[in-house]
């Protein structure tokens, strides 16, 4: 796969992707890169490809954050996040490709739709204690498509954190929810040899996503990153759904 013009093209932009949106974004378009290379690889070796490389950009941006978080949200999405993770251990033992092709897709499009999706008025802030349902839930999907940041973001953005304590929040949240998640994938056969291989070739990339989403966290505005986001995943999105299908 690695031989591959296909593959040379799109991971490297999905890998810079993920870097970007893990550092500077609040990581939840962060699963579009992982959505991405589902389409080119098999969706198994696809996220056992992505996490090291997600593992590595949490390592680079915690420096910079480091304090910055809002401890009571943090704690409690990690309290919930691991019980979806052993929750996803279980789907994932049962589930086949087509299957995990399908969960993909349908939380990407899933993910547009809820931030396209009117809101009217100002929303009441969740209480402290829904942060253990919405960790469980970013645990789940977290790991089965490496698509935790939207629940954690639908808790965290109700709770009126700042900009920078939102993005240092789900910097910790998701560092220890991917060194959760590391466990169980190597235990049941997501990380292999080739797939170890391709990620060491595109660390690079994901140390160039993560510089560049430090510093674009306070020079481009989130409106315009998740637009290009919105169209990103729908397209991706569908197609995994068709390939699913089909």
């Amino acid at each position: 796969m690695t031989d591959s013009i296909t593959f040379w093209v799109l991971a490297p932009l999905a890998v810079v992707f993920a870097g970007v949106s893990k550092a500077g974004f609040g990581s939840g378009a962060a699963f579009a890169s992982a959505a991405l290379l589902a389409i080119i690889l098999p969706p198994t070796q696809a996220l056992g490809l992505m996490l090291p490389l997600l593992m590595l950009i949490d390592l680079v941006t915690l420096r910079p954050y480091w304090g910055l978080w809002s401890w009571p949200e943090a704690r409690i999405l990690i309290v919930g996040g691991v019980g979806g993770v052993i929750a996803g251990v279980v789907l994932f033992n049962v589930a086949s490709d087509d299957a995990l092709r399908f969960l993909i897709g349908s939380v990407s499009l899933g993910f547009v739709a809820w931030q396209l999706w009117p809101r009217k008025g100002s929303q009441k802030p969740m209480p402290l204690r829904a942060g253990v349902i919405a960790g469980a839930v970013a645990g789940f999907t977290s790991f089965v498509s490496h698509a935790g940041g939207p629940p954690a973001a639908v808790y965290l953005l109700s709770r009126g954190l700042s900009k920078t304590a939102f993005q240092a929040t789900t910097v910790l949240v998701f560092w220890a929810l991917n060194l959760a998640k590391s466990v169980p994938y190597a235990m049941i056969g997501v990380f292999q040899a080739d797939t170890l291989r391709m990620g060491a070739l595109l660390a690079p990339f994901a140390l160039l996503g993560a510089y560049l989403g430090i510093k674009l966290h306070h020079a481009v505005s989130e409106r315009a990153f998740f637009t290009v986001t919105y169209v990103f995943l729908t397209v991706t999105g569908m197609k995994l759904i068709f390939d699913a299908l089909s």
